[in-house]
């Protein structure tokens, strides 16, 4: 997510390391490469030159402190004034009308707006413990509101089954009145979508929003449009009462110009942001996490929350217990970790979150990535339970039956235990410790000194 724009700060901001004072001539350099980075990062310009005047006013005021370098001192100013400009400080949802609060999506056609109402309903559900149903008013859109029922089956939502040929505002009405007798907390209707803004959409949806007068209206646009999102939101901001604004397709998305225009161009705060194709591929928008990432500080927080929501305590627990009472960790539990950090977006997305890990190289990434996890438990599924619990009976005859049978080669195989035995080296370092804690310096030791992937 935003490497490209990441990188080019990164490079920008190293220009000022080993300055002994800031000065209007090297601020002024730094500045220039810093507007290059985020130009090209397709950041509205009328975004980018406000915050670069803000950045250097700052920067020329700024008193001496004691034990900080210039340099840090001048990127501590740049991570402060990105958080501002994306909004300062994260947003939730309002709902706190007389249920159902109602959640109208809004947005044009193709940025993921079906998707991501069932992904706010899944969120709800899970995180606020809500109970909600799902509604769609795209009578246009072919399969539309099958796609949405669907969703709504795999997230164990209730979903208001209406007609298709029925109009809109019928619709919308009809899934109200279900909604208050199924004692639903939150309501959210989907919208149709157009390729563009046009009068016949916006007077559509301004019919919705004044039949259920909803709580939130949230205008969903997809992150990879750059700048042009900010626009788009902009025009519908000016015929709807928008309350926020969700990024969707964040995860392809290497500039980050949406999430650094949006919020400055129409006032409205950016509230979640979709980080995959999954049904819980989403995350409330934090705007000093995602500058966190960006200047490649890591993201720790989010990574503990997700760790809390995807991992399996009860596995860890147990795993503790057993390395606590000084037995030896074996494949199946190999294998358990691998599955965990799977859960969790693979190693390379882990990456991402971990400070000091901006640095490196999308090749280092892409080694780190799920294919090389697929292939370990693919691996390990081929040994027989004894050879699991047993690795060193593991001889050559062995070896060369499980890569026949897991479709890898022998040096494959070898990989995985050479990673294997420094993983049980590390578990036995650490048996007296947490399990959470095992498993990331367990993890820590498939890295190379300067953080590079091992595999």
């Amino acid at each position: 997510m935003f490497e490209s724009l990441s990188n080019r700060l990164t490079t920008a901001l190293s220009g000022l390391t080993g300055k002994a004072t800031l000065s209007d001539d090297n601020i002024s350099a730094t500045l220039r490469e810093v507007r290059l980075a985020l130009l090209e990062a397709d950041v509205a310009l009328e975004v980018v030159l406000p915050f670069l005047e803000r950045v250097r006013e700052r920067a020329l005021g700024m008193p001496v402190t004691p034990g900080l370098a210039p340099s840090q001192a001048f990127v501590r100013i740049v991570h402060d004034e990105l958080i501002e400009v994306m909004g300062g400080q994260s947003e939730g949802l309002a709902l706190n009308a007389q249920p159902p609060a109602v959640i109208l999506m809004a947005g044009l056609q193709g940025v993921g707006k079906t998707t991501t109402a069932a992904k706010i309903g899944g969120w709800l559900a899970r995180q606020e413990q809500k109970k909600v149903m799902l509604a769609s008013t795209d009578v246009y859109r072919p399969a539309a509101m099958e796609q949405l029922a669907r969703l709504a089956e795999t997230l164990s939502i209730d979903y208001f089954e209406a007609d298709s040929g029925a109009k809109p505002a019928d619709i919308a009405k009809s899934a109200l009145q279900a909604a208050k007798t199924n004692f639903a907390d939150v309501l959210i209707i989907d919208t149709a979508g157009r390729l563009a803004v046009d009068i016949e959409m916006m007077a559509e949806i301004s019919e919705l929003s004044g039949l259920l007068s909803p709580a939130e209206t949230l205008f969903v646009v997809d992150a990879m449009t750059g700048q042009d999102a900010a626009q788009v939101a902009k025009q519908f901001n000016e015929t709807l009462d928008l309350t926020g604004v969700v990024l969707t397709k964040a995860d392809g998305d290497a500039r980050g110009g949406a999430a650094l225009s949006v919020r400055q161009v129409t006032g409205k705060p950016i509230k979640f942001i979709g980080t995959g194709e999954g049904v819980d591929a989403l995350e409330l928008f934090h705007p000093d996490r995602i500058v966190g990432r960006i200047l490649g500080m890591g993201d720790v927080m989010s990574l503990i929350e997700e760790a809390e929501q995807k991992i399996d305590k009860k596995k860890a627990e147990k795993l503790a217990k057993k390395i606590t009472k000084g037995k030896s960790f074996d494949l199946e539990d190999f294998r358990d970790q691998i599955q965990q950090v799977n859960q969790m977006g693979g190693l390379s997305g882990m990456l991402d979150k971990l400070p000091g890990m901006g640095g490196i190289s999308q090749a280092a990434k892409d080694k780190a990535s799920q294919t090389n996890f697929s292939q370990f438990e693919a691996i390990i599924n081929s040994m027989t339970p004894k050879e699991r619990r047993y690795p060193d009976l593991i001889s050559g005859s062995r070896k060369k039956r499980v890569a026949l049978g897991s479709g890898t080669q022998i040096q494959d195989v070898n990989r995985l235990l050479k990673q294997f035995k420094q993983m049980q080296k590390m578990m036995k370092k650490m048996g007296r410790k947490g399990a959470m804690n095992n498993m990331m310096r367990g993890l820590g030791g498939m890295m190379q000194q300067g953080g590079a992937p091992r595999f």
